[in-house]
């Protein structure tokens, strides 16, 4: 059973049973089917079915020439709102089914992000289209099983300006220091120095968290999946069709980048508001714009 079924609202499935009588009802009551072809007596198919605003269940596999469906996989999803980065996104299909990641190099957070793409299918009618695939964006999102909620980080006006100034010349170092330029990784370099000594001497006397304002790492050992610390921008309710249960959907604002996160109510430890800080571990997801 899928891990990330409880982020959006089936955490009281029991057994295979249910999973599959749940599998079933998405693939014979979908709300969305799409095919690609790729072999001559073979078309990789796709059945969505939501079962509440911008949430549902994904099946994908094979139709052959009799219109018989063979499931490869499935996975919960989560749509995401507005646009998260224009930077640029790499394309890498898993070894062992036909689904993909994406890489997204965006300077704001300084490592590669990657993420588990939802529009696989239109992905694929692009390739057969075109050899040159062109992408415009990309729009990600989280799907969460549990999180906290902290209180904001108390800055003042000025703060924040500096804040964003340090920010916006940590980025120009990052992109020169990626062309070559020695004084760009030396001056990287010099600044995580001072910035882990800053601290270490300030960790004797304070919380992490009150250091620390937003974060995005990596988690675990899968390479989509990622704990964050992030301001919420916007909150709002959403209900779970078949099974009743409560979800917030969450705008996050993670490092300067920005994107929606569901994770169900009954796990959230506070009560979530704008302004204040949310944390917790995410299974990354993205659609490509093209």
């Amino acid at each position: 059973m899928h891990q990330y079924l409880k982020a959006i609202g089936f955490g009281s499935l029991r057994g295979r049973k249910e999973l599959n009588e749940l599998l079933d009802k998405t693939r014979t009551d979908f709300s969305h089917h799409e095919l690609v072809g790729q072999e001559d007596e073979m078309d990789f198919c796709e059945y969505q079915k939501e079962y509440g605003a911008g949430i549902g269940i994904a099946v994908y596999g094979d139709m052959d020439i009799h219109e018989q469906f063979h499931m490869q996989y499935y996975y919960p999803y989560f749509i995401g709102t507005g646009i998260t980065s224009y930077a640029d996104v790499y394309i890498e299909k898993r070894m062992d089914r036909e689904s993909y990641v994406g890489i997204c190099e965006d300077m704001k957070i300084g490592i590669s992000l990657i993420f588990y793409m939802q529009n696989v299918v239109e992905y694929l009618k692009e390739r057969k289209r075109t050899e040159s695939i062109k992408y415009k964006s990309v729009t990600l999102s989280g799907l969460c099983d549990g999180g906290t909620v902290l209180l904001p980080v108390r800055k003042d006006k000025r703060q924040e300006k500096q804040q964003k100034e340090e920010v916006h010349n940590r980025m120009m170092l990052m992109s020169a220091a990626r062309t070559g330029d020695p004084a760009a990784i030396e001056s990287l370099t010099l600044d995580d120095i001072d910035t882990y000594s800053k601290v270490s001497r300030r960790l004797i006397s304070e919380d992490v968290f009150t250091i620390v304002d937003t974060y995005i790492m990596p988690y675990g050992i899968e390479c989509d999946r990622y704990s964050i610390l992030g301001e919420i921008l916007n909150i709002h309710r959403i209900e779970n069709e078949m099974t009743r249960e409560e979800l917030y959907i969450m705008s996050l604002e993670v490092n300067g980048l920005t994107f929606d996160v569901c994770v169900p109510a009954r796990e959230v430890v506070g009560e979530p508001a704008v302004g204040r800080r949310f944390k917790g571990n995410i299974w990354m997801q993205g659609i490509i714009n093209f």
